[in-house]
């Protein structure tokens, strides 16, 4: 008999090496939702409130999926897309500067569709790290970036995202030894978790930043779209000098409501975006040419990101007004779905909170309400406002619910 033991010494050590499959250990999104289970099924007659759904409630407008049903019976639209589509290339460029005053965004050589933002961040590090170099990332933020950097055998350091700081990174804090190694830069604003929004001001200091020390930007703009109360939807590259050292990355999944769709765009520098296409060609053959389609469409329609923004708008005023109310220290964000708070201390009788991971697993076992912990730069919590609502009056239930709940608990901060 022919064993396959060999197999477990083979893994490579970025996922664990020998050891991979064989340590059980539990990450945090896991943890929480065992906890939904374990919650769900002690109080099966209590609906779960998931205020941790990190995309979002409704599906793509009508428009869109018609178009794409349309588009999909068209037998000339069955091959690779490799690339993309001229048609998805001229309406992204087109999308940059009706929305963001980008203008002159070459479409064939400035703008390459990706399929869903998280596959470019993935992907761009290939065409730039090697052993030994650096990415700076925020903390918090999203690690996909990061995470490939250092399967390169490349080294992430983290700048911490504070409140007295307006959730902004400090640039200046980066020693020289960490400046002389970097080479890439990520941000991401509107920003998950922490809902915070970049001014120009910040933009600009980033591009002078840039220069310098001779970085590529990656900016994240998959919040783009969603900016509350007269803030104005920003591009890093509208500022002045931006487009000579970076990108920017635009999803259709969060303004646009197409999560699983899985299509977007990366756009900016022509010599960076080359190097993502060339990794990209040997990655993936491109998204399916309807899909690309019905994006073209959307993009031409920013008005249905617009009426998004505006029940997200809603939302978070409902629900920074319940949470201010029952103690938490909860201001409406500027962008993106996301409220981010420090969690309390204790609870009057009840359980002290060492880490934001023991609150979110306080709120799922006591009021089977979810949400995301992060402890990366002090303990605060991520409520979303993308639960599952059906019209006005639904909504307002599941807000009166949650007040109803949290209520029950006095807590200390």
């Amino acid at each position: 008999m022919v064993t396959t033991e060999y197999i477990q010494n083979l893994f490579a050590n970025r996922i664990g090496g020998t050891q991979f499959g064989l340590i059980d250990e539990v990450y945090k999104f896991e943890k929480i939702k065992r906890a939904k289970r374990d919650a769900i099924q002690r109080n099966p007659k209590k609906k779960l409130i998931d205020l941790g759904v990190g995309e979002p409630d409704a599906k793509a407008d009508e428009a869109v999926i018609r178009i794409l049903a349309e588009e999909a019976r068209k037998p000339e639209n069955r091959y690779y897309a490799d690339n993309g589509i001229t048609e998805f290339k001229q309406a992204a460029s087109t999308y940059m500067k009706n929305v963001f005053g980008v203008e002159h965004l070459h479409p064939e050589t400035e703008i390459n569709h990706v399929i869903g933002s998280k596959s470019a961040l993935a992907m761009i590090p290939t065409a730039f790290i090697n052993p030994g170099d650096i990415t700076i990332m925020p903390s918090p933020c999203y690690p996909i970036l990061g995470t490939h950097t250092e399967y390169l055998g490349g080294e992430v350091v983290h700048l911490p995202l504070l409140k007295e700081n307006s959730f902004l990174p400090r640039l200046d804090s980066l020693s020289n030894h960490v400046l002389e190694k970097a080479k890439l830069l990520y941000l991401n604003y509107p920003n998950n978790p922490t809902g915070a929004v970049a001014s120009r001001e910040f933009f600009e200091e980033v591009v002078t930043f840039a220069k310098k020390h001779q970085l590529i930007v990656i900016h994240d703009a998959a919040y783009a779209g969603l900016v509350f109360d007269g803030e104005k939807t920003l591009s890093f590259l509208s500022i002045p000098g931006a487009k000579e050292v970076g990108i920017e990355l635009h999803s259709l999944s969060k303004s646009f409501n197409m999560t699983g769709w899985r299509i977007g765009f990366a756009a900016g520098n022509a010599k960076l975006i080359h190097a993502l296409a060339t990794v990209k060609d040997n990655v993936d053959s491109g998204q399916f040419i309807p899909i690309q389609k019905a994006a073209s469409y959307a993009l031409a329609h920013p008005d249905i990101t617009e009426e998004i923004a505006k029940k997200y708008s809603r939302r978070h005023e409902q629900l920074s007004s319940i949470l201010r109310e029952i103690g938490f220290d909860a201001e409406k964000p500027k962008g993106s779905f996301f409220l981010y708070t420090k969690i309390p201390r204790s609870v009057a009788n009840g359980p002290t909170f060492h880490t934001a991971e023991d609150f979110s697993q306080y709120l799922i076992k006591e009021h089977l309400i979810s949400t995301v912990p992060w402890d990366d730069a002090g303990s605060y919590i991520r409520f979303s406002v993308t639960f599952q609502a059906d019209g006005l009056t639904e909504e307002k239930r599941v807000f009166e619910e949650i007040k109803a709940r949290l209520s029950t608990s006095k807590f200390i901060f």
